[in-house]
């Protein structure tokens, strides 16, 4: 009886104890649940801030950038926020008055995409060390800026095969917005690419000296078919240019996003941006503590470029034509600047087997052979 006795004592203590234990555990449990909880709810997402030269609205150039933004928040989620500024002018002061206020806002990492916000940049990055800024289609660099675009040309070339496809004429006007290299060697690989199929082509250029202006966009297109070209491509931020074409019943290329929307009948293809996949993959890298300092300048191997799918408008030929090149570009075996290239006076710029480098590229200041404008 006496054993009975002690063996229920001690079992009663163990169930006591084992109580304790899982009450000690489950307290211990929540006690960590809460602490999650609160930690997710104390993690703030990052401030990304993106700076535009034009309205998100244009259809163009703002208008692929800010697709760009709405990706990033779609593959990044809860880890950004996205916060941006259309319609900044290209001035100094205006640059870095935004910059302050997006730094302001809490933004730690800036996309300034316009050549012109470079200056603004350089000294933004100087005066707040601890922001990451981005600069797109210029050179300068810092320890927490880096310089991106894109191998535009390459698309360029491919509408050009489009454009020496489908003229009568055999002159295409080109709309430009300023004589920088950037646009030059656009206007050059849209040129090369024409007289790959269509030796005769001649291409005509105006310029507007405005990114943003569809009214003055629009008057220069008009300009150059009154002048007799059939075909308008053009190096400006909306689709003014195609608009034209179309009331004329020419036809024309776009650029930055497919503007076969705004003018159905006249739209062959357009030369696109897809910047969504490069600002996850620097977003991230900054968010990983893994951000170098770079110039960037992919193409068609990075799906950054691209030219949107050919319309119906486009001449038969085009599509085999337009693949071809895409691959051999994609393997190497086009070099879009190849030699022998000669320039508007027929003087031989770049010799046969030879092929310009990235460095020329990036100070393009004249025009090949073919080319009817003046750089000035």
């Amino acid at each position: 009886m006496k054993m009975k006795k002690i063996f229920v004592l001690l079992l009663s203590v163990v169930l006591l104890l084992s109580a304790c234990a899982e009450g000690a555990g489950k307290k211990q449990a929540e006690n960590s649940q809460k602490q999650t909880a609160e930690t997710k709810t104390e993690a703030k997402p990052t401030t990304v801030g993106f700076i535009y030269v034009g309205p998100v609205g244009d259809g163009g150039y703002t208008y692929a950038h800010d697709q760009g933004r709405l990706y990033l928040e779609k593959e990044l989620g809860d880890k950004v926020k996205t916060i941006y500024k259309e319609s900044v002018e290209e001035t100094l002061p205006a640059v870095e008055a935004e910059i302050r206020n997006m730094v302001d806002q809490g933004a730690t990492i800036i996309f300034t995409t316009s050549f012109g916000f470079m200056e603004g940049t350089k000294k933004a990055a100087a005066e707040f060390p601890n922001v990451t800024f981005f600069h797109c289609s210029g050179y300068e660099k810092a320890d927490n800026m880096s310089n991106y675009f894109g191998r535009i040309y390459q698309a360029r070339y491919l509408t050009g095969i489009v454009a020496g496809l489908k003229t009568k004429a055999n002159s295409i006007g080109y709309v430009g917005a300023f004589p920088i290299p950037e646009v030059v060697r656009g206007i050059n690989a849209f040129t090369l690419g024409a007289q790959s199929v269509n030796p005769e082509v001649k291409v005509k250029v105006v310029w507007t000296n405005t990114w943003y202006d569809p009214a003055k966009e629009k008057e220069a297109a008009i300009s150059l078919l009154d002048a007799g070209v059939d075909i308008i491509s053009q190096h400006q931020d909306t689709a003014g240019p195609q608009q034209a074409a179309e009331e004329r019943g020419a036809f024309a290329i776009g650029y930055n996003t497919d503007m076969s929307a705004a003018a159905p009948k006249a739209n062959l293809t357009s030369a696109v941006w897809n910047w969504g996949p490069y600002y996850v993959r620097e977003v991230n890298a900054v968010l990983n503590g893994q951000f170098k300092s770079e110039a960037y300048w992919g193409g068609f191997n990075d799906n950054i470029v691209d030219i949107s799918p050919l319309t119906a408008n486009a001449p038969e030929a085009a599509k085999a034509k337009v693949e071809e090149a895409k691959i051999q570009i994609k393997d190497g075996k086009l070099k879009v600047f190849a030699g022998p290239i000669y320039d508007q006076a027929g003087e031989l710029k770049v010799k046969a087997g030879e092929e310009m480098s990235d460095e020329e590229l990036l100070n393009f200041n004249w025009f090949v052979k073919g080319v009817e404008g003046k750089i000035e």
